[in-house]
């Protein structure tokens, strides 16, 4: 299945998403982690993003969904997961034409709804290990006392965001708010908008998006 996620910052599709690809081998197409893959690649398309990026401009659509649609030639039977793309009713369309020209469909889109609140709440206590990239959070899963991660059980560093405190976080939700809630129409017309909560627990929130792909 090809799915997308959507969510603010730190609703957790990160988590969700590496779960997937754990249990359902999907590979995870998050525009971040391509982006700086494309850059160290020494390809064509590569040398673009790095040149982009060393001018400090924004990365066009088009480099995006050409990062996309390499991605899509690969040769995956678990499907693909977009996290963090689309993000604009620009991208979304731009996103159809290619599936539709890959000879692929997109199955389900999963909105993982938060309330901001507890959402700035949760972010501010969350620390991340710098080895594997496993999420903590101060109250409701502490770093180990003995400083190795339980995820790659190593004894490593474990670093806060820069711009996890509240101020940066309730700026990065209004740009959220602004170009992707959109998305949520879109896709609701579309007939395949899916909500789960994402607030609840890691596992609930996984039982929630197994129901919504069929188990």
């Amino acid at each position: 299945m090809n799915i997308i996620l959507l969510g603010p910052p730190g609703a957790g599709k990160g988590t969700q998403a590496r779960h997937l690809v754990e249990t359902r081998n999907m590979v995870q197409l998050s525009t971040g982690d391509m982006l700086r893959e494309a850059k160290d690649s020494g390809t064509e398309m590569g040398n673009m993003v790095a040149g982009v990026m060393a001018r400090g401009e924004l990365v066009t659509d088009e480099i995006v969904i050409g990062l996309i649609r390499e991605k899509l030639k690969g040769d995956n039977k678990g499907g693909f997961i977009f996290d963090g793309f689309p993000r604009t009713l620009e991208q979304a369309d731009a996103l159809e034409r290619l599936m539709q020209d890959e000879g692929k469909t997109l199955d389900a889109v999963i909105e993982m709804r938060v309330d901001d609140e507890a959402l700035v709440e949760r972010i501010t206590a969350r620390s991340t290990c710098a080895g594997c990239g496993e999420v903590y959070n101060d109250k409701t899963k502490p770093v180990p006392a003995d400083g190795k991660c339980t995820n790659c059980g190593k004894k490593t560093e474990f670093t806060r965001r820069a711009d996890d405190n509240e101020e940066s976080l309730k700026t990065r939700l209004m740009a959220y708010y602004k170009q992707t809630s959109p998305l949520i129409g879109y896709y609701y017309a579309k007939k395949m908008l899916n909500s789960v909560n994402g607030l609840g627990t890691v596992e609930a929130v996984q039982g929630e998006i197994a129901g919504v792909l069929g188990g």
